[in-house]
């Protein structure tokens, strides 16, 4: 009796033959019916985030092509290494979030365990490893205390802004610096640009108010860090 933790693949096993279409299409089947629960804990740990279609379709699209590469291959260490380029191909113009590309690897792996018969394996491995990842996600866990955001405030020409902010500024953040200074306007108006450490528990629109009745009235942008390079790049 096959233990289910064996391949389904002899070691001398080929595609040719009813045996060897039939391990083919085990194989490719169950690397698309994991990669769909691959797909739903990406999704289900990211329903608080944005993320792209496209990218839940290539994780889905990723573990049959891994194995079907591994399938065709008969030296693993060269198909291993095919895929892995395959995979990471997208990472090498598009900047990826590190999250994202521990997925790209999930799924690789899974591609893998289908693509060498261990179809078992694969499936434990995604229990085992999708049930963590979801518990880590509902308890927040690595999750920090504040959030990195970039504080832009106008102020006009003849308002002396030094030391004017401070006092609020320590009182709803954990720590801030005064990145850039910059006239607008034909020097009417002045843009104040920090950086800054907003605490979790703070009330933005009481942060916002307090800095409009210090500043005139006028514009203060709270925007999130990741966007700042793309925002103040130039």
């Amino acid at each position: 009796m096959l233990n289910i933790f064996d391949s389904i693949l002899s070691d001398n096993s080929t595609l040719s033959g009813t045996e060897g279409f039939t391990d083919f299409l085990l194989c490719i089947a169950a690397s698309l019916i994991l990669s769909v629960l691959v797909s739903v804990v990406y999704i289900i740990t990211h329903k608080k985030e944005s993320y792209s279609r496209s990218y839940v379709m290539s994780i889905i699209m990723l573990p049959s092509i891994v194995a079907i590469i591994i399938l065709l291959i008969n030296d693993t260490s060269k198909a291993l290494g095919l895929a892995g380029a395959f995979s990471l191909v997208r990472f090498r113009s598009v900047p990826g979030d590190p999250k994202d590309i521990a997925y790209i690897f999930f799924a690789m792996a899974i591609g893998v365990s289908c693509g060498l018969g261990y179809i078992a394996f694969a499936l434990l491995f995604i229990v085992l490893l999708g049930v963590f990842i979801m518990i880590l996600n509902f308890i927040n866990f690595g999750a920090p205390k504040t959030s990195s955001m970039t504080l832009k405030i106008t102020v006009p020409e003849n308002l002396n802004y030094q030391g004017l902010f401070d006092d609020t500024l320590d009182e709803f953040t954990d720590g801030w610096r005064l990145k850039r200074v910059k006239t607008v306007d034909f020097g009417t108006l002045f843009d104040l640009v920090y950086s800054i450490e907003l605490k979790n528990d703070a009330d933005q629109k009481k942060f916002i108010d307090k800095i409009r009745t210090l500043n005139g009235n006028l514009n203060v942008t709270l925007i999130l860090y990741k966007y700042d390079d793309q925002i103040y790049a130039k």
